[in-house]
């Protein structure tokens, strides 16, 4: 098996001054990569913000022989982005990598969650997604190439307490990828998710010091570099942590044909529930949204007597 490069390909990654995309830029530097490190230097729940961070992974990649440097922009902020993607192009030429990956949590239940707690949680994770994609998108379509990473959760995938704002804007990328997916193709734009579970700041007050140990950020790092690669997949879901890799889907039942006009009613509905629920034909993972809808009218066909 060939070895995995990035020679003469530019990286930007959003919240790299520590953690999982300190990791990340660290293993494309090792690879050949340039690297831009984003990061707004704040803490865990937002507040607050310096250079700092990013410079010290600038200064670990120099010293390995590569070459980076830093950006403090957020990424909820799009002339920052903007300016973060230029600054990219006047440094080093093109932008072919991007991870993203910068974010925060504000974690309470929905009851005592503020407005505010979610608007900062969707401006970081959705928005500071979003808004870095858009700011190096077109690039990539010029120069018809490009590698996107989001980073998404198992609380967007399936929920966990406490963290209504943080799964919404992480589910959100999930949403994002699925367009891009298709809008992106025939440029070679490829654009994946990552679900990490890892030890950095943001989880190292949830899990107890024998289990953290075994997720270290850096072992979610090898599968990134898999989704960033020349032959990478597309609209890929990558579980990864602790040396451990899963591929995550959202996927549908066949469905049953219940009726129109009179014959629909609630009660109806509840009488095919076990058909429209069994999962016993199969599940498919849909790659657009037409595809959902073919489903559906094909039961409509079937309950019609129209195949």
């Amino acid at each position: 098996m060939s070895d995995i490069r990035f020679d003469n390909r530019v990286a930007v990654i959003t919240g790299a001054g520590g953690g999982l995309g300190r990791c990340h830029a660290l293993e494309l530097a090792r690879r050949g990569a340039k690297i831009v490190i984003n990061d707004l230097g704040g803490s865990v729940d937002g507040s607050g913000g310096n250079s700092a961070a990013a410079e010290a992974v600038v200064a670990e990649i120099k010293a390995m022989g590569g070459e980076a440097i830093a950006n403090g922009a957020s990424v909820n902020d799009e002339a920052g982005m903007n300016a973060m993607v230029q600054q990219t192009l006047e440094a080093f030429g093109r932008i072919d990598i991007l991870i993203c990956n910068a974010g925060i949590l504000r974690d309470k239940s929905f009851s005592k969650m503020t407005h505010a707690d979610i608007d900062l949680v969707l401006d970081v994770h959705l928005r500071g997604t979003f808004k870095p994609i858009k700011a190096a998108w077109d690039i990539m379509k010029d120069q018809g190439y490009g590698r996107i990473v989001v980073t998404t959760s198992s609380t967007g995938l399936y929920g966990n307490f406490g963290q209504a704002n943080y799964g919404a804007g992480k589910l959100g990328v999930v949403g994002i990828m699925n367009t891009l997916k298709i809008e992106g193709a025939k440029y070679d734009i490829k654009i994946n998710a990552v679900c990490p579970i890892a030890a950095t700041r943001m989880t190292e007050n949830l899990m107890p010091e024998a289990v953290l140990e075994q997720l270290k950020p850096e072992y979610v790092t090898p599968g990134v570099m898999n989704l960033v690669k020349d032959d990478a997949p597309s609209g890929f879901i990558l579980s990864a942590g602790a040396g451990a890799f899963s591929m995550a889907q959202i996927v549908e039942t066949k469905g049953a044909y219940v009726g129109t006009g009179e014959a629909l009613t609630a009660e109806a509905v509840a009488a095919k529930w076990d058909e429209i629920s069994d999962r016993s034909h199969g599940q498919t993972a849909f790659q657009a949204g037409n595809q959902h809808g073919a489903n559906i009218f094909e039961r409509v066909s079937e309950g019609r007597g129209q195949t």
